[in-house]
Parts: structure tokens; sequence; C-alpha cells
């Protein structure tokens, strides 16, 4: 009921206002049966602004720390997600990965459509990233199309660090259903994965048209990170030698 009241009555309305999205590919969702859409991730409002535009209801995984915030606004919050069709996945510790795909294969068990991000989190900076194999763990264990998606527009709209969006048009495109039935039975052989991971990020990047990075996101954004960190010490030691020639 809840999901119902923010997506056509709340939320939905106020999303087409802001964003103006322009909606290609729509026809390559399934009326009905499970299947995964797999998209990339710019920014918080993607959470809510392509499941708002499907008729049918997406359940998406979503981290943990969305449902355990403290005090009054943390419940608020969480029960804000749980509203909107977000399963809570904690992922730390060993069995995280695991844990996340036991919760997707459950709603890919009731019919339902399910959303992911195989980069596994949002982009930093824009750019698109290695996938994680749960998507195709998944794929294959329930025998389920997957729906490439992408989001054009919304990490300009609202980067990260930004809690509100600017005002601006997005387009959300739909690829075609991957079909990876001929790897059924498979899904224990982490070169089958990769491969079906692979080309699921490849049709992501052809929709969207980002940049591609062959690193995971995190690893990259630790990288640039440590880069940044070497560039400035590097600036401080060049300005103690001007100081001293000076």
């Amino acid at each position: 009921m809840f999901y119902n009241l923010f997506k056509y009555v709340l939320l939905g309305p106020l999303l087409r206002l802001y964003f103006r999205p322009r909606i290609e590919g729509l026809e390559n969702i399934p009326d009905e049966g499970a299947a995964i859409v797999a998209g990339n991730h710019l920014s918080v409002s993607d959470h809510f602004l392509m499941p708002a535009m499907l008729r049918r209801r997406i359940t998406f995984l979503a981290k943990s720390e969305y449902f355990t915030g403290p005090g009054i606004k943390g419940r608020l919050t969480a029960a804000f997600f749980r509203s909107v069709g977000q399963i809570p996945v904690d992922r730390s510790g060993k069995g995280a990965g695991q844990a996340a795909i036991d919760e997707g294969l459950g709603v890919l068990r009731k019919d339902e459509l399910l959303g992911i991000y195989p980069e596994g989190t949002r982009s930093h900076d824009g750019r698109l990233y290695k996938g994680r194999v749960g998507v195709a763990s998944m794929a294959l264990q329930a025998g389920v199309p997957v729906i490439p998606c992408a989001m054009v527009g919304t990490f300009e709209l609202q980067p990260p660090g930004r809690k509100m969006p600017r005002l601006g048009r997005v387009t959300i495109r739909f690829g075609k259903p991957l079909d990876f039935s001929r790897y059924a039975g498979m899904e224990s052989e982490r070169t089958i994965l990769r491969a079906v991971t692979d080309e699921i990020i490849h049709e992501i990047l052809q929709l969207s048209g980002q940049e591609y990075v062959d690193m995971y996101a995190p690893e990259a954004k630790a990288q640039q990170q440590e880069e940044a960190k070497e560039r400035e010490a590097a600036r401080k030691r060049e300005r103690r030698e001007d100081g001293r020639k000076a």
C-alpha cells in the first residue's frame, strides 16, 4: 500500500515534475515474470527516479546503513526506504556477498523485478566501473533475463555530497533483455560469472556513454585519494624549496 502511495501519489509525480525524465526502451521491461534490472549508479536520486517510472514494482537491494540511523530521523529514513521497496543488505563481514545474493533470489522466486547496481556502489566521479559478479550469480541461479539500464544526467544534477538535486532533465534508457540461458548450470564457475558480468556492464556502457574504468570503484577511489595526497605533498615540498631559495 505504502509503495503505491509513494509511487503514484507522492513521489512519482514530484520526480516527473522535478527531473522531466525522458524514458527510452520501456517496452523492454516485461509485463510479468521475474527479471533483473541492472543499472549504473550515479546519484542518490537513482534509487527513486527509475523505480517511479516503471509500471511494475521493483525491489532494490540497499545498504543496511539506510535502515540503521539513530533517532527519529533514522527511523523515518528506514520506514521510507522500506515503503519504496528497498531491502537492507549488510555489506560488511565475510558472508555479505552471499547474503545479498540470497535476498535477491528471494525476490526473483516471487516472479518480481529485482533492481541491482553491478558496480556495488555509487560512482564517485561519474565513470562506469568494473562489475561485481553477484548479478551474474543471481541471473544464472534464477534463470532470468537481465535488462541493462542507464541513468544519464543524474550525476550532474546530484553528484556525491550534494543533498538536494539541481533542477534539470535526465534520461533513463532500458536495453533489450540479455538471455544467459546458454550458461545454465554453470553458476559456480568463476570465469563464467565474470564473462556474464562483463557483458552486462558492456551493455550498460553502450546505453550510458560513460567512460569505463577496469577497476572496482572503491579501489579506484582509494587510488585517486592516495594520488591526491602525493600531489599535495609534492606541492608542499616545492613551496618549502622555493622558500629556502628565496
